[in-house]
Order: C-alpha cells, then structure tokens, then sequence
C-alpha cells in the first residue's frame, strides 16, 4: 500500500533525504523536473514534443525550481516554454537562483523560450498564445490555509486566475506540480481562487489532501514521481492507502481440501417486519454478500414469519428465528457476527441490541455492527453497551457516526482521519467510515484509505452488501481492520462492475447487482 502522507510529513522525508542519505537539493529537484517530463509526455500522447508550446507559472520556492528544470527539459526537446516568474528574481535563492541562471543562457543561445518577470507582463503575449499544456509549479506542499476558502493575495491569486482561465478558453490540460496551487495538501480545504488541474504530478509521495475535502476537485488525475526519496524515510506514515495487491493478500483462498465448516461460519442478525414495513432486503443482501464472499456457512436470524422469503432469495441460508437461546446457540458456533442491517429501530429492536451485546458467547465474538445497530448504539450509549465487547468493528456513514460522537456532519466530513482515529482509540474498536474517502481506523496502526468505487454505490443497500462482505473475510480468518479495508476495496471494484452493467437498464438494479458482481471480482484480482 502507499503512503499518504501529510505536508508536515513529506516536509520530514525531505528533509531526511538531503541530511541523513546525502541525496543533494540540486538532485531532488533534477529528478521531479525530469520525472514531470517523462509523466508529462507520456499523458500527452504526443511522439514529440518538438514544436509543442508550454505555459509554466513558477513560484519562489522549490516549486517554481521544480518548474524551471521542467522548462530545461522541455527545451532540450525542442517544444517552447513561456516561463512566468510570479514574484520578484531578488526573492530566489540558492538552487532555485541557479536553475533561473541556466534558463537564461538558454535564452542566449536562441532556444524556444520567453521569461516574463511578472504576471502583468506576461498577461498580453500569453493572452493570445496557443499552448499544448499549462503549468502550475507555484506553491507545491508549502501552502497553509488557516480557513478553509481563504482568499489569496497578489499575486499569487493573479497566476492561479490566469492558469484557470486558460484551461477554460483554450481546452489546454493544466498540469499541477507536486499539489494544486491554492490547495491545502494535509487538509484538502482550497483557497479562493485554487488551480483546477487536469493531472496532478505529485513527488514522491500521494498527498493527505488530495482526498479530502477539495481535493479531488482540485488534483483530477493523479501520478506520483520517483524522485529517490525512499518509502523508509515516510514511515511510519499515519495513512496507506489500500490497493489491488493488500487486498488480493488478505483475501483467504479456500483449500482443495476444506470443508464448508472450515470456510467462515458466518450468523447475520439483521431483517425486521412490523406492520407498517418490512426491511427483509437487508437480511437478503448481506447473507448473498458474504456467500458471494466465499463464507462456508451462514446463518441469518430474523423473525421466523419471514424464513420463507429468505429461502426463496438466499437458499443457501440456515434461519433462525429471534429467540435468545437459540441466537446464542449459533454464536456459539459462529467465527463472526454481523448485527444490524434492517432490524429496525423501534424499543424491541434496541433492547434486542442490549441483549445481544450483554451475552458473552456473542460479546466473545468478530462482532460487525451495522446499520440500525448503530442507532441502537447511540441510544444505549457505547461504553456501556460494549463493555463486555472484545473485537467490535462499526460500519457508520457519517448521519450514523454524527449521532454516535454528536459532532456535527460537516466537521466530520471536514477530517474524517482524524475523527475516525480518535473515536478507534477513545472507544477501542475498529471503525469502517463510510465516505469518499472510505476510512478504516483501528485501535492501533496506520489509518487505511480507500478510494475504489463510484457514486454508483451511494445507494440503498450497498452498506448491507459491505458488511456481508465484512462478516464473511473475519470468520474466515482475516483481523477485522484488514477484513473492513480488504471488503471496502473489493465492494468498491464489484460497484464498478454493477455499475457498468446496471447502467444499460437503471441505475435502480445498481445494488441488486453487487452480490452478483462480487465473486467476478475476486476471481478477476487473485
């Protein structure tokens, strides 16, 4: 998995590099312009870069050096550069005085390049000037905002105003080196204005920002720079972010061997009807969600007067019905226990809740709490209804992860890392927060990201089929914070199918067709 640092911590590993590794500031700032050219060129699509014209916006920092070895190397393939100094020459220093030097011999010596030393008089010629791609080299990771929004000065929110309306007139891509100027790269809030890049060539590391908040809005596509910073010098990092290999290796293969016993022994609590309503849908989906998962054996409990619905739709289900005894009897057997989807929340179902949580057979348990769960959570109080609780993971999105900290929705959306981290460690559970991105928080460990899956997933019932997901990989064997990140990463690639194929009838059949998808995902990522 990547690292997903924060400006504080990729300011750390730099700093390590050049100290502790000798890795010189002259290097580093060769190898980012030269793997901006290579990531530049390849997305560009062009054979050559000959006669391609480039904007590059520089700032005083390493940024805008950044961006003057970029300009070098883009000369050196024969394309013209407009170079753009935003700020004063008297305002570089070391390195970045130097790499301003070379461009200007290069100028001597007749290549394809103009340097404007300010904003203003760049304005007319760049006005009328076609280019193959624009550049933001101005801030890079060194911009804090104390608010969300802040407004920016002059003139650093002249450059960003013309990058931004370049792109809009012309249809130019616009580049953004190492972070999007005006973004906040640990918080993800942006300032007024920020670049709106097309691609974002980030170095070394992926940024915490680019996920959060803004972020994605700001960054579009993301690549990351090899520029000889080692992943050792960021660890260990506060955040990963889960891809294909970590779940494909938390994903436990059935033996030739095994049995069904021996293959996760899965009970789901879940399903209610009153009448006024039925929520048997849930039950339904998060029973077919870990059978799909590879779950050897499940058994769901629910009122008995819905078993026939349950046979119908899930044939390989054991039910049961609500009866305490014959509940603990099956959590006896279990690996793990999914409670909550569809139980409703009405006195019954929450005094259900109570009870299953007191009993120290299920209390022993991989417990995955989900849905009206949650809310029965919130109205018992967690400490004292998971007091006797040895392994619990949550499920909430964040309406449920509101009304279990009481912080208001926008200040949890605002850093849901740290929300998550420190509700883990408060209450000592697994949570699983729901969002873009998804957020996994243990009780110790780094925060695990995940940021598979499409708006096609924020719909009714896919949070079932992710804790069936869940429920199926920890009785299989998998710690239930790799089980969750594991789940959300593959619930999100099976969304994508369901997506594709849901798409050519309804958006409605998105859900119905996540079970089917999942096991076509798995056999796809092994």
């Amino acid at each position: 998995m990547l690292p997903v640092v924060t400006a504080q911590e990729m300011q750390k590993a730099d700093k390590a590099a050049i100290e502790q590794l000798h890795i010189g500031e002259t290097r580093l700032m060769e190898l980012a312009g030269r793997e901006c050219l290579r990531i530049i060129k390849e997305s560009l699509l062009h054979e050559s870069l000959a006669n391609c014209s480039f904007l590059l916006l520089c700032g005083k920092g390493n940024n805008g050096g950044d961006g003057f070895v970029l300009a070098r190397h883009l000369l050196n393939l024969e394309a013209s550069v407009d170079l753009v100094l935003l700020y004063p020459e008297s305002l570089l220093q070391g390195v970045n005085q130097e790499g301003l030097a070379i461009l200007e011999a290069y100028g001597e010596h007749g290549s394809e390049l103009r340097i404007f030393a300010s904003h203003d008089e760049a304005l007319p010629f760049v006005a009328e000037t076609r280019y193959d791609a624009l550049i933001d080299a101005i801030t890079g990771t060194g911009l804090r905002l104390s608010e969300p929004r802040m407004k920016l000065a002059s003139p650093l929110a002249e450059g960003i105003e013309l990058l931004n309306t370049l792109r809009d007139r012309t249809g130019a891509p616009l580049i953004a080196i190492d972070v999007p100027s005006g973004l906040d790269a640990t918080t993800g809030h942006s300032a007024t204005p920020s670049i709106l890049a097309d691609m974002t060539i980030t170095m070394a590391f992926l940024k915490r920002g680019f996920y959060l908040n803004e972020g994605p809005e700001c960054c579009g596509e993301l690549h990351v720079a090899e520029i000889s910073i080692p992943r050792f010098l960021a660890e260990p990092s506060s955040c990963l972010l889960i891809d294909q290999e970590f779940a494909a290796e938390q994903f436990i293969l059935r033996e030739p061997s095994s049995a069904k016993h021996t293959n996760g022994k899965v009970l789901i609590i879940a399903g209610s009807q009153t009448e006024q309503s039925s929520m048997v849908g849930a039950a339904i989906l998060s029973a077919r969600a870990a059978l799909k998962s590879g779950a050897g054996y499940v058994c769901i409990s629910l009122p008995i007067s819905l078993a026939a619905l349950i046979h119908i739709a899930v044939p390989e289900a054991v039910v049961i019905g609500r009866d305490l005894a014959a509940i603990t009897k099956h959590a006896r057997w279990a690996d793990a226990i999914l409670i909550g989807c569809g139980l409703g929340r009405d006195e019954t179902a929450i005094e259900l809740v109570r009870e299953l949580l007191a009993n120290s057979i299920i209390a022993s348990k991989k417990l995955i709490l989900d849905a009206d769960a949650l809310y029965a959570l919130s109205v018992i109080g967690i400490a004292d209804a998971l007091s006797q609780c040895s392994d619990v993971l949550l499920t909430p999105h964040y309406g449920e992860f509101s009304r279990l900290t009481g912080q208001p929705i926008e200040e949890i959306a605002a850093d849901p890392i740290e929300c998550a981290r420190s509700f883990a460690t408060l209450h000592q559970v697994t949570v699983l927060l729901k969002g873009a991105p998804t957020v996994i928080a243990g009780v110790e460990g780094p925060i695990l990201l995940n940021t598979s899956g499409t708006e096609a997933l924020a719909t009714a019932g896919s949070g079932d089929v992710l804790s069936g997901m869940i429920v199926a990989l920890a009785a299989k064997g998998t710690a239930p914070v790799n089980a969750a990140a594991t789940a959300a990463w593959f619930h999100g690639r099976a969304g994508d199918l369901a997506s594709d194929v849901a798409s050519l009838v309804s958006s409605g059949m998105v859900v119905d067709a996540i079970p089917e998808a999942i096991g076509e995902v798995f056999e796809r990522e092994e």
